[in-house]
């Protein structure tokens, strides 16, 4: 699947309900409630069906085990795909903010814009790389622990298989993903093409994303028409796919628009300047009880004993969650999203570089620092009455 760029983030729902199981070389890992259909439609589809057709005579709990096992090892392989490209993208100093493995694959959500053409060919091409990398290693492995005869009906035989059908699908996740639709990576790819050629960033993605709507309104509808022919059911998963496609390529070239039209606009010219700050050690009763509260303010930047120096941010939203028993107790500096949490951006820079980096921790706000000291705060209604002022300048 493609790796996510900035935005991309995208307030993705149907990524929200995701388990995170730890990290890898520092990336946030997670899986998506829909793995779980997933992993077991392969392991029983393998454990009923295929290792039983290929290799008889077996006990089903071999099959079971080798069916499990199996889709363990394809799982990998999604995540060895969408490792790459993080681990590439972060040579090109893209941050990564985490890999979510899901029903159609996985996704890198990546902070920030590939910095030209080359580096979003690599970020988009080390994925399906991967994948045809590890189709290879299996099918050279199953062919050679490969078995005949009566040894098929054997637990090697089982195995000949389950390698053989891990070269498969990443051979086939290979040439899926190449496919020139955004947002596959292979839609990265002809949107660096486009880029390379035309110099143009916002038109090779609109450009990009125009061709995968045209690619998944085809797989929709090609799905659907050979599904009333056949009455297969495969074809309605071949067009929920080209739906998805058609789907998320028309979100991405809303989201080039939006970057484009924000590219040119200043962090000051849309922040909110002279932000109040409230203390770290004041209480909840003290700021519940006290002026600030009644301010109408939804947001504060937390200085360290009432100083110029920021640790963090506390929201609203936060306060109000803290029962009141416990609010004589409780500090503004324990609720607050940490300053690591919270996004930071210079007066000077581009609300479009800013965007990617905003994150739920701080309820999607940003504080501006100017050499060091604060200056602002970039909070969601200011990005939308930007945008309300854009949309009506073109209109």
């Amino acid at each position: 699947m493609a790796a996510s760029g900035p935005g991309d983030g995208r307030g993705q729902g149907y990524l929200r309900a995701t388990v995170w199981l730890g990290r890898v070389r520092g990336i946030r890992v997670g899986v998506n409630w829909s793995v779980g259909l997933i992993f077991g439609f392969i392991a029983y589809g393998l454990a009923a069906s295929q290792f039983p057709a290929v290799n008889p005579r077996q006990g089903s709990l071999v099959y079971a085990l080798a069916g499990i096992a199996t889709a363990l090892v394809f799982f990998a392989s999604l995540l060895a795909h969408e490792l790459a490209h993080s681990l590439v993208a972060r040579r090109y100093g893209l941050s990564v903010q985490s890999i979510t493995l899901w029903v159609f694959g996985g996704v890198s959500r990546l902070g920030g814009d590939p910095p030209s053409p080359g580096a979003e060919t690599w970020i988009a091409g080390v994925g399906p790389l991967t994948s045809l990398l590890l189709g290879g290693i299996f099918i050279a492995v199953a062919i050679l622990v490969r078995v005949s005869g009566p040894a098929r009906a054997s637990v090697p035989g089982v195995i000949e298989t389950a390698l053989a059908y891990l070269g498969v699908t990443n051979l086939a996740l290979f040439a899926f993903n190449v496919i020139p639709a955004a947002p596959l990576d292979g839609g990265r790819l002809l949107r660096a093409v486009i880029w390379w050629r035309t110099g143009d960033r916002v038109r090779s993605a609109v450009w990009a994303s125009r061709v995968g709507q045209v690619i998944g309104w085809l797989f929709t509808a090609g799905g659907l028409y050979t599904f009333f022919l056949t009455r297969q059911w495969s074809w309605l998963w071949f067009s929920l796919i080209g739906w998805f496609i058609a789907g998320s390529a028309t979100a991405e070239a809303q989201q080039a628009i939006v970057t484009g039209r924000l590219r040119g606009i200043r962090v000051s010219q849309v922040m909110t300047p002279d932000p109040v700050t409230v203390p770290g050690s004041m209480t909840v009763r003290e700021f519940l009880d006290g002026d600030l509260f009644r301010a109408h303010h939804q947001s504060f930047p937390v200085t360290r004993d009432g100083g110029p120096v920021v640790e963090g941010l506390v929201t609203l939203n936060r306060i109000r969650q803290v029962q009141p028993a416990e609010r004589d107790g409780e500090r503004l500096e324990d609720l607050a999203c940490p300053l690591s949490g919270v996004a930071t951006a210079s007066p000077e820079e581009s609300v479009a570089d800013l965007l990617p980096r905003l994150t739920g921790c701080a309820d999607r706000r940003a504080l501006v620092l100017s050499d060091g000291r604060l200056v602002g705060i970039v909070s969601p209604s200011d990005i939308t009455r930007l945008l309300e002022r854009l949309g009506r300048s073109q209109s």
